[in-house]
């Protein structure tokens, strides 16, 4: 019988390793699209204020972010699916 993910199996506490191992990938994917959107909301704010451009980059900022939350939650569900199932 496997034992559960991030639980260390001789002490039974976390794992903090394991855990760090985890969170660095995905904090690296948050940083990513986070960076990505704010630096297209910046250049929105600094060069184009409220014209219709300013408004067409507004909105590609909140794609940004709304593919980059889809990213980073299909990334989570398969990693867990990963762990579940007992791979590294």
């Amino acid at each position: 019988m496997s034992t559960p993910p991030f639980i260390d199996p001789e002490s039974g506490e976390l794992d903090l390793g394991e855990i760090r191992a985890e969170a660095f990938p995905l904090a690296g994917l948050i940083a990513l699209f986070g960076g990505l959107a704010l630096l297209v909301f910046l250049l929105t704010l600094l060069v184009t204020g409220t014209s219709i451009v300013g408004w067409a980059l507004l909105i590609v900022t909140q794609f940004i972010l709304a593919i980059g939350t889809g990213i980073v939650l299909i990334y989570v569900v398969a990693r867990g699916i990963q762990l579940a199932d007992g791979k590294a």
